[in-house]
């Protein structure tokens, strides 16, 4: 076992609660040490990250393509479902595997390794979007 026990005046620090990871800069670290918590923060920064991929490459799109206009107006409202779903999916598997690991060994977690992950799943998302000619 790790040996970081969850503090007893412990709460779940406020989304995102970054801080200066260099330690001799910061005056408080904040750690998430529940499934729960760690689930939410990964949900959330993926889906930041994957609203910030989508809603670019729809506007692009709408410029490029805007000869029709009655129906042009669709696609930010179908790419940002896309990326709503997309980031629901990859952040809940994500950070459920994060939580259950982190737990399951009774480690604490810093709150910049669910923004990690989210950038993580959104680089995962663009690799696979393009075409792989020849295998690996």
């Amino acid at each position: 076992m790790a040996g970081n026990r969850v503090p007893i005046n412990y709460q779940t620090p406020e989304f995102p609660s970054l801080y200066n990871p260099v330690p001799w800069l910061h005056k408080e670290a904040y750690y998430l040490y529940y499934t729960k918590d760690i689930w939410r923060y990964t949900l959330f920064w993926t889906l930041i990250f994957y609203a910030a991929t989508h809603l670019p490459v729809a506007g692009c799109t709408v410029l490029t393509h805007s000869r029709n206009w009655s129906v042009i107006w669709l696609v930010p409202l179908l790419y940002s479902f896309i990326a709503g779903l997309e980031g629901l999916i990859a952040g809940s598997i994500i950070g459920l595997v994060l939580g259950a690991v982190y737990e399951a060994g009774n480690f604490r977690m810093s709150t910049w390794v669910p923004m990690i992950w989210g950038g993580v799943n959104v680089m995962v998302l663009i690799m696979t979007s393009f075409p792989m000619q020849g295998g690996l």
